[in-house]
């Protein structure tokens, strides 16, 4: 289909897996595919700021994004999870965007039970291009959340 462009901007009140701080990396997997931030050392509001890439085959799966603890000499602490659908960012693509002036909301998704969501989220048209600011939920821990922003990436040929 395409290539989902994931901007991981920052963690929130992260969860403290070590003495008094952590030092969180996230691994992002989507079916087969699985990639990772680099390590924040001794932050539980990291600001990662990274942009990692997914090809994306199928619309109805979801990304899973953990974060972890880094630890050197046990293994890596799980610090949260979350899964987000991308099927509404799909679905905003196929809108036309032609004429819509930056900032225009295309489509707004609340948080609920059925999603990671911390707050409503936004798809959003910026120059053109349509985005999706989210801001997930950690789930399996005390608390923490991560800011992120999704864009497609077009490839010629392909069609959403």
């Amino acid at each position: 289909m395409g290539l989902l462009r994931i901007h991981i901007k920052r963690g929130v009140n992260l969860a403290v897996r070590d003495v008094n701080t952590s030092d969180p990396y996230c691994v992002v997997r989507m079916g087969k595919q699985k990639l990772k931030t680099r390590v924040i050392k001794k932050d539980v509001n990291p600001e990662w700021n990274e942009e990692l890439t997914l090809s994306v085959q199928d619309p109805n799966v979801p990304f899973t994004l953990t974060v972890y603890d880094h630890d050197t000499f046990t293994k890596d602490d799980p610090m949260g999870d979350a899964e987000c659908d991308i099927n509404p960012f799909i679905e905003a693509l196929k809108m036309s965007t032609d004429g819509l002036p930056t900032g225009t909301i295309i489509s707004r998704i609340q948080p609920s039970r059925q999603n990671c969501l911390a707050e409503e989220s936004r798809i959003t048209c910026i120059d053109g291009k349509v985005v999706q600011d989210i801001v997930l939920r950690l789930r399996h821990v005390e608390c923490g959340e991560v800011e992120l922003q999704l864009e497609w990436i077009d490839i010629p040929g392909s069609h959403v």
